[in-house]
């Protein structure tokens, strides 16, 4: 029997859980939708220095950073004072995959033996890698997660497009605030509702903010899941890059859930087997491929810039690397990388944890194919640890920027 402390079925009632942040739009709805469900759940907002310096503690500095961020996170919140230890809760999400994020929950109860030995851990996870009596993942929760996903991947790709070119200073914050508070009452009241009746109600916040033409240079932004969106582990690289009178692009977490999906066909057709599962998998996929292109069609209505189709970002994969290749974020960085280019999106970021060795094969490893496709691609990648200095990341960016500037007072 496992030793650790076990969520029950009782807390429920009596602890809060606590979440790490990562992508701040999103995660608001999603711990929303558990709050709907009974459970009490808080997303962290703490991002100083303490949280390197607390991950730094207890995590090896050669674990990946998002690891070390996470428990570093985690452990800064409950030394913090705010919360009654004996009534806190963690989760943390687990794929399943062979990266070492299937592992963080291990390092993270490692980390809480020293001074919060009694602090259960759940692990948020659909590969059955561990179940937890007090917390469970209902389908009626599930499709408000997936509808969270669709709704945060919305609001951060309409944000992106309006913030480098609004007239009047911060009317894409208040947009996104109205958005936000919209979705939190529905919520409240028992669910989303009508997913197109939403849609267009966000779309429209956005559509009545006053904009330039949209005329700045475009930086999309791959690469590892946690350091490609969380803020805290980029060093706010979306605020920087608007900074520097850039737009950024950065691709919706529904594409990571599809590809998540798609890979459990892929390998039924790779290895010769079918069942249940890749059955369950392919209709599920086509499910959530549908939805994404219903919203796309609608972002294209109001003139806004959709997201890739995510069977062209398959197929831009199987002509730059192989959709077999699927170790942590896999070919999709590579076809997300692929499809920027390709639109009209040629400078990107790759921002990946030092020593991450899928993202070193599958992003920096991959810049010269991309490249010898798309020869007007402009590509950096920046790793993030708990040594790396913003001003050097912030010095390589301003680098990328200058070359944008330099081609475009080339000559035609």
């Amino acid at each position: 029997m496992d030793n650790f402390p076990q969520f029950t079925k009782e807390m429920k009632k009596t602890h809060k859980i606590l979440v790490p942040d990562m992508l701040p739009i999103h995660f608001k709805l999603i711990t929303a939708i558990m709050g709907k469900h009974g459970y009490e759940v808080e997303h962290l907002q703490n991002s100083s220095r303490a949280v390197i310096d607390e991950g730094l503690k207890s995590v090896h500095n050669d674990t990946c950073y998002p690891a070390l961020l996470v428990i570093g996170q985690f452990l800064d919140a409950l030394k913090s004072g705010k919360y009654d230890l004996d009534r806190t809760a963690l989760m943390i999400t687990q794929t399943g995959g062979g990266c070492r994020a299937s592992n963080y929950i291990h390092l993270l109860r490692k980390a809480l033996q020293a001074d919060f030995p009694n602090i259960p851990v759940i692990s948020l996870n659909f590969s059955n890698t561990e179940k937890s009596a007090g917390f469970k993942v209902t389908l009626s929760m599930l499709l408000g997660l997936v509808n969270a996903v669709f709704y945060g991947d919305l609001m951060m790709s309409l944000y992106n497009q309006c913030k480098p070119y609004e007239k009047n200073e911060g009317d894409s914050d208040i947009a996104l605030e109205q958005c936000q508070k919209m979705l939190a009452k529905k919520i409240k009241k028992g669910g989303f509702g009508r997913k197109k009746k939403n849609y267009k109600l966000i779309l429209d916040a956005f559509a009545k903010v006053e904009r330039t033409a949209r005329n700045k240079p475009r930086v999309g932004i791959v690469g590892e899941i946690y350091v490609k969106y969380s803020p805290l582990a980029n060093n706010n690289l979306e605020k920087f890059l608007l900074k520097e009178g850039c737009e950024p692009v950065v691709p919706g977490l529904i594409d990571f859930v599809l590809y998540c999906i798609i890979n459990n066909v892929n390998d039924g057709k790779i290895y010769g087997y079918s069942n249940l599962y890749t059955k369950v998998s392919h209709l599920l996929y086509k499910i959530v491929l549908k939805g994404a292109r219903k919203l796309n069609k609608m972002i294209e209505s109001y003139g806004f810039a959709p997201a890739h189709d995510f069977e062209e970002l398959r197929e831009e994969a199987d002509k730059l690397i192989h959709q077999a290749v699927k170790m942590g974020e896999g070919w999709l960085i590579t076809a997300e990388m692929g499809c920027l280019a390709k639109t009209g999106t040629e400078n990107i970021v790759c921002t990946q944890p030092f020593g991450c060795l899928p993202n070193h094969i599958v992003a920096k490893g991959m810049s010269r194919r991309v490249k010898e496709e798309y020869p007007q691609a402009n590509i950096v990648a920046i790793d993030y640890d708990p040594s790396a200095t913003s001003v050097n990341q912030e010095n390589r960016l301003k680098l990328m920027i200058a070359n944008i500037d330099s081609d475009k007072k080339q000559p035609i």
